[in-house]
């Protein structure tokens, strides 16, 4: 294989295809969680990828190096962190459009930023803060509708979906920065892995919380949501020895075109013209901390192959 950035344009269609296969992923968890638990949707979601895995890293021969574990808590307390952040996360599509919700998961980059410096000493410029204060400012936009309640009635369950989603950002930018630290001493494949695996043991314990038996064509969904955020984090990883980082981090926002069309087509949502403009000032924000990076010349290659919107 050639190194790393001589097929940017392959790069860039794993990730494009990585990232419309976790919107598909999570438009099936959309469907189910009028009925499926939250605690419940993150065992399927997270228990189906692990064969899919496995069966990767073997014909990658990389079996070996998946399972090698360096630092045990390190995996235990990054897969709480990212099973924290699963759940919220599928907890708020049970509560507020598809487009809204993967807007608002935008805020994870900004997040990171701020407690890479808080946690890991990370030296933040004055470019990079003015990005992140502005990307915030979006994200305040996003959520002012639903932190009032008005004539038309939005408040209570859609104030809620929000304040998840946006503590599901929180928790995956946390488990960004546990990410940032692992990378030093374990494998890619070791970290994409053992999170799987700690999440689905991690979502038994939600069990006395009220799982249910959905149905079969319930159970049909999930265990394809599953399946496919397998082939997704595979995609996305593959897209990666294929691209620089700094070359297809920006098509993550492609992740809003197929939440709208999705969204509109099958949800019948229709998205405000506020929640625009707020989804529009933070993927701004974001493409500007992404080209900072690249001029900066940081790497966060093996960062942004261990997370991903299905995985954090």
């Amino acid at each position: 294989m050639p190194p790393v950035s001589e097929r940017p344009l392959r790069g860039i269609t794993l990730k494009t295809c990585s990232v419309l296969i976790f919107v598909v992923m999570s438009s099936l968890i959309k469907v189910t969680s009028d009925v499926v638990p939250a605690g419940e949707a993150v065992f399927f979601r997270s228990a189906f990828a692990i064969p899919v895995i496995l069966v990767w890293l073997a014909m990658r021969q990389e079996l070996r190096t998946g399972l090698r574990a360096n630092n045990i808590m390190g995996h235990v307390w990054r897969g709480v962190v990212g099973t924290m952040a699963m759940g919220c996360g599928f907890s708020a599509l049970g509560y507020l459009p598809l487009p809204e919700v993967t807007a608002l998961a935008y805020a994870t980059p900004l997040l990171t930023v701020i407690f890479a410096a808080m946690f890991l000493g990370e030296e933040v410029r004055a470019f990079r803060l003015t990005a992140v204060g502005l990307g915030l400012t979006g994200v305040m936009v996003i959520l002012w509708p639903r932190m009032t309640i008005g004539a038309d009635g939005i408040g209570n369950a859609a104030t809620l979906g929000a304040m998840l989603a946006l503590i599901g950002a929180t928790f995956a930018a946390m488990a960004s920065v546990f990410i940032r630290k692992m990378v030093a001493i374990e494998s890619t494949a070791s970290i994409v892995f053992y999170f799987s695996l700690t999440s689905t043991v991690l979502s038994l314990a939600t069990i006395p919380f009220g799982w249910v038996w959905p149905g079969w064509e319930y159970v049909g969904l999930l265990i394809i949501a599953g399946i496919l955020g397998g082939i997704a984090q595979i995609f996305l990883t593959q897209a990666f020895r294929e691209a620089d980082a700094s070359v297809i981090a920006p098509f993550d926002y492609a992740s809003m075109l197929f939440a709208l069309g999705i969204g509109y087509f099958i949800f019948d949502e229709t998205p405000t013209h506020t929640m625009l403009l707020g989804a529009a000032i933070v993927i701004g924000s974001g493409c500007f901390i992404i080209w900072r990076e690249q001029r900066l010349g940081l790497e966060r290659t093996q960062m942004r192959k261990a997370l991903s919107p299905g995985m954090r």
